[in-house]
């Protein structure tokens, strides 16, 4: 499989299993069943509440002699609530132990919003820090300490767009190693990973099907890439399924992608994905694709009682 090189020369497989959404219950025989798969880099946070099935998942596979601990990647994400620096270590060490590890492989800021302490998701003023409170540069100090200090290998962001990250790289120290955002054929995001590239920042696509399981309340008119008749016929021509059109595209540009299932069947073929090549017609039929939509579009950040503005997530 292919591999996206860190600036020490660390390795990340670039195709792993997501664990958004994965219900408790579900995700630790989905690791497991990844691990013996092949897979060897696993995507996770703190948000998701099933770290610790994670991380059962990923002793039982070690447990059965499926894999070493320096053989996988494990990636986790601060989550909004413990932006401050006295938070950061706090937190950072929960998913250590949820996750049965004493090293985390990349740790990234989940997203640039911060609320305050033990709040899951803000819906009042109060519940929200703004910058002035908690400004991004003391988050990214704490992270950059406890990569000093030797809990994780590599750190970085989540969901930052150019302004945001801009801002981390104009403090000085560290510069961020990831940025994991939302990436598929309608919304390819070309400034911003020209950007990234740029700057030495690597990238990891979230939600690159599309997030089918989003496809209730107010997302059920969203457009679906799974259904699209451009990655349908793609598929057709390569005798493959249409998730694995998606993830291909992913590893073409050379990012990361992190495709989430509980599905045995489906694990196996989404890593089917890494020995896809796509030529250059295929990408161009995907870039004409025709259709533009954010899935995970962060209004639920940036509410009539947010201080926070969809300026403050995405490029205009």
């Amino acid at each position: 499989m292919k591999n996206l090189i860190f600036r020490n020369g660390d390795k990340l497989p670039i195709l792993g299993l997501g664990t958004w959404k994965s219900k408790p219950g579900e995700v630790r025989q989905a690791v497991y069943w990844a691990i013996e798969a092949g897979y060897r880099h696993i995507d996770c946070a703190a948000i998701y509440q099933n770290e610790r099935e994670v991380g059962q998942g990923i002793a039982d596979a070690m447990s059965d002699g499926l894999v070493k601990r320096k053989e996988l990647f494990v990636t986790s994400k601060l989550w909004n609530d413990s932006h401050r620096y006295e938070d950061v270590k706090p937190a950072l060490e929960k998913t250590l132990s949820d996750l049965r590890l004493d090293v985390l492989d990349l740790y990234l800021v989940h997203w640039p919003i911060a609320f305050k302490s033990g709040v899951g998701f803000a819906t009042h003023r109060e519940e929200f820090y703004t910058y002035n409170d908690v400004p991004l540069s003391q988050t990214w100090e704490a992270m950059q300490e406890q990569k000093t200090s030797g809990l994780v290998k590599h750190i970085g962001v989540s969901n930052f767009n150019q302004k945001k990250l801009k801002e981390i790289l104009d403090f000085g120290g560290e510069a961020p190693e990831m940025n994991q955002i939302e990436l598929h054929p309608f919304l390819p995001q070309q400034n911003l990973v020209k950007f990234c590239t740029e700057n030495g920042i690597l990238l990891t696509a979230y939600s690159p099907l599309g997030s089918p399981d989003s496809r209730s309340d107010r997302h059920k008119n969203d457009p679906s890439l799974l259904e699209n008749p451009t990655v349908a016929e793609l598929a057709q021509k390569h005798g493959v399924s249409v998730g694995q059109i998606l993830i291909a595209w992913s590893i073409a540009r050379g990012i990361a992608v992190i495709p989430k299932s509980v599905n045995q069947g489906r694990i196996i073929d989404n890593l089917k994905a890494a020995d896809l090549q796509l030529d250059q017609s295929d990408m161009d039929a995907l870039a004409k694709i025709g259709v533009a939509h954010r899935f995970v579009d962060g209004s639920f950040f940036t509410g009539p009682q947010s201080p926070y503005k969809l300026a403050d997530l995405w490029d205009s």
